[in-house]
């Protein structure tokens, strides 16, 4: 068996992404992007390629766990001290530029 020793200055971390995560889906105003229509399950293709797709949330037949996610809206600082404690020394998180940059309406 080979054994490998990382050096000293190797960094270990974590990654997240943001439709995974983020939660608080209408808080702030941000702005309703795909993941927020997007049902949970494997019939999440195929509501969002139908040709009858509107990007309206049906409660009553659907579920969308990314609408709360693990609320990291709301829980970051928890959440990257999690990381820090793991001993992680690097974090990447992805960011919802739909969240960022608005569509604009009149």
């Amino acid at each position: 068996m080979v054994s490998y020793q990382f050096p000293d200055r190797f960094l270990w971390g974590g990654a997240t992404a943001a439709n995974q995560i983020e939660g608080a889906y209408l808080e702030d105003g941000k702005g309703m992007n795909l993941a927020d229509v997007m049902p949970g399950g494997k019939v999440r293709l195929k509501v969002i390629s139908s040709p009858g797709f509107d990007f309206e949330i049906d409660n009553d037949t659907y579920t969308y766990p990314n609408h709360d996610g693990i609320d990291f809206y709301h829980r970051y600082e928890e959440d990257i001290a999690l990381f820090a404690e793991m001993g992680f020394k690097t974090y990447r998180m992805s960011i919802a530029w739909s969240r960022i940059f608005l569509k604009e309406t009149n």
